[in-house]
């Protein structure tokens, strides 16, 4: 019979299939014949449809307001990154890493009190499940209503979203602690935090940054979201879609999706390389 700790995932390197979603090695270990050939495919790919994209868009005449041509995209992004775009990415970033700063600290204390407590997670799980199933953009013309125009309904909206991710993973995490482990150290009179610091955290720690990474993304789409939705005084990056898509300024708005798009993609690998740094310990 196969243990518990068999089933948690890890970051480790691996010489097999074994990656996790995506696999990145070919931008994560330049070296060797193979590795170069991998990242000139992934490069090449991207030329293949960037260009291609702008071909097509040249060879049926489609006008800007119907689709933005890649390469006037990128010119416009260059132009006026930081006369335009770069207040509104700060003001997302803000109302993005405070929710999600607040989200995540409560998401973690909360897996940790209801795998030590079960009669919260009784009380707690209900609220979770509605978090959940419900799309946190729809309260923020309510928290706008209550709180004004300010960040602090994003704030909020972004930290109900990414807190239950945190939490939902966090808690399976704890959860998969090797239970002969717990009994060994209790044996020898480990306290309830001693077991929850040397034991219960370490080995749930891989699905603990998964949760962080699946909370930021949920965190980021609720931000950009909610301020296409009751944009704030200071502007953002979803109220530059609303505005740029308004009056069919088209590579604007490509140029937003880029930006936006960019930061997504950050994000996973962010998370992908704190993996491989904090959670690479072998089962």
């Amino acid at each position: 019979m196969s243990e518990l700790r068999d089933e948690i995932p890890s970051f480790e390197k691996r010489t097999t299939a074994d990656h996790g979603p995506i696999d990145w090695t070919g931008l994560t270990s330049i070296r060797g014949a193979r590795s170069t050939m991998e990242v000139g495919s992934i490069i090449a790919l991207f030329a293949l449809v960037f260009f291609g994209l702008e071909l097509i868009l040249r060879w049926t005449n489609t006008p800007t307001y119907v689709f933005p041509k890649p390469i006037a995209v990128v010119r416009t992004l260059a132009n006026e990154f930081t006369a335009v775009y770069a207040h509104h990415l700060w003001v997302t970033m803000y109302e993005f890493l405070a929710g999600y700063a607040i989200g995540s600290a409560v998401g973690l204390l909360l897996a940790a009190l209801i795998t030590q407590k079960p009669f919260a997670e009784k009380v707690i799980a209900p609220y979770v499940l509605i978090m959940v199933t419900t799309p946190m953009i729809a309260f923020v013309p309510f928290l706008r209503l209550k709180m004004g125009f300010g960040s602090w309904p994003l704030i909020i909206a972004v930290a109900l979203a990414a807190g239950p991710m945190v939490m939902i993973n966090s808690a399976t995490g704890f959860r998969r602690t090797d239970l002969a482990k717990i009994a060994l150290a209790r044996s020898y009179g480990a306290s309830t935090f001693q077991i929850f610091r040397k034991i219960r955290f370490p080995l749930a720690l891989p699905m603990i940054i998964v949760g962080f990474m699946v909370g930021s993304i949920f965190g980021l789409l609720t931000a950009v979201g909610g301020e296409m939705v009751a944009a704030s005084e200071s502007g953002g990056l979803g109220e530059r879609l609303v505005y740029y898509s308004s009056l069919a300024r088209m590579d604007e708005f490509g140029a937003v999706i880029l930006i936006i798009a960019a930061l997504g993609v950050s994000i996973y690998v962010l998370f992908y390389f704190v993996g491989k740094r904090w959670a690479s310990w072998e089962a």
